[in-house]
């Protein structure tokens, strides 16, 4: 069985290796855009479905079952590792994640605890043991992920989202001490995080450091981000899967994105992927990268920039079809199914 899941095309592309389609899979592909998860979410809060497996598992395969994509994404959420630590998180309804007790001082990072995941994400290790008995006789790999040091720092300063991160740089800038005790404690709770989600069964591992490039420059980045990113890759590269580093707005240093690690690169939608691709280098696979607001249009639309992002990767092994971020909550599933098909078919077609 497991052999099976080893060839599917996900893991072949990861691998930079001929796959009989180019894989697809939709970043928040398991979400509010079918009409199955808003029934589960009418009866309970994001926080209750992550954290009992069985809602968690049956939330990951829905996409699977519907739309046959070439891998699943375990149903969870970046931030819930930052309750074990001490924060006080809240999904609250209207408003996004809300953190009630935001890290202000240097005297509230050394306060912060280090759980590890059996402590502090057990759901999840557990919903991927169920998606993995299921998926896995049908060759269908399963991802896993956590935040980017950067990302869950802001949100953890910010106590929410945020527009310019000014409280995050404040102290990154003022307190250098400070802001590497707070990264060295995040990477020290996703790194044994991404380590449990593989040995529960994960195929794959993703990164998603969805503010860093929205909120530094170059530099700031190299001094600030970059050495927690790379022991961060380091140490999950142990785990033998192979390791997926997506990141938003980083297109001027994205060679500085890839340098700290990973066997594919995600590429947001704000740059061409066969620039993005060369950039990277072509002995890494990337991952993406169609605009997720073109899902909202009509079909021939979708088709126009599908054919675009195919157009670009040229048949080149190792292209992982994706969004450039997430699925809207307003995109009509048929949408999605169309999307899937084509591109599976199109390449297949292709060979």
């Amino acid at each position: 069985m497991q052999n099976l899941t080893q060839t599917s095309p996900f893991l072949k592309a990861c691998r930079r290796e001929k796959a009989d389609h180019t894989p697809i899979w939709l970043m928040r592909q398991a979400g509010r855009y079918m009409p199955e998860y808003r029934a589960i979410r009418a009866k309970h809060t994001m926080l209750e479905v992550i954290g009992t497996p069985e809602l968690a598992a049956e939330v990951t395969l829905q996409p699977i079952n519907a739309f046959s994509p070439d891998a699943a994404i375990i149903f969870s959420d970046i931030l819930p590792p930052l309750i074990g630590m001490g924060l006080n998180l809240e999904f609250a309804k209207g408003e996004g994640p809300v953190i009630h007790n935001p890290i202000g001082s240097a005297a509230d990072i050394a306060q912060l605890r280090t759980p590890t995941a059996e402590e502090n994400m057990q759901p999840t290790l557990e919903a991927i043991k169920l998606v993995t008995a299921e998926l896995t006789p049908r060759g269908i790999p399963l991802i896993g992920f956590s935040g980017a040091p950067f990302t869950l720092a802001s949100y953890a300063i910010e106590g929410g989202g945020s527009k310019n991160y000014a409280k995050t740089k404040a102290l990154m800038v003022s307190d250098p001490a400070a802001w590497n005790e707070l990264l060295d404690k995040l990477v020290t709770v996703q790194v044994d995080y991404l380590r449990k989600q593989a040995a529960a069964g994960a195929s794959a591992l993703q990164l998603f450091d969805s503010w860093a490039g929205l909120a530094l420059g170059w530099e700031d980045y190299r001094r600030y981000v970059a050495p927690h990113n790379k022991r961060l890759f380091e140490e999950v590269k142990t785990t033998g899967v192979p390791l997926i580093n997506f990141s938003m707005g980083t297109a001027v240093y994205l060679d500085e994105v890839a340098a700290c690690g990973g066997d594919v690169i995600g590429l947001d939608w704000r740059i061409p992927l066969d620039w993005g691709w060369q950039k990277v280098g072509y002995d890494r696979a990337v991952q993406g990268n169609l605009d997720p607001t073109i899902l909202l249009t009509e079909w021939p639309i979708v088709q126009a920039h599908a054919d675009d992002v195919l157009r670009r990767a040229d048949g080149r092994p190792g292209h992982i079809f994706n969004l450039g971020h997430g699925i809207f909550p307003n995109v009509s599933p048929d949408i999605v199914q169309r999307l899937i098909a084509y591109v599976q078919e199109k390449t297949t077609n292709d060979e």
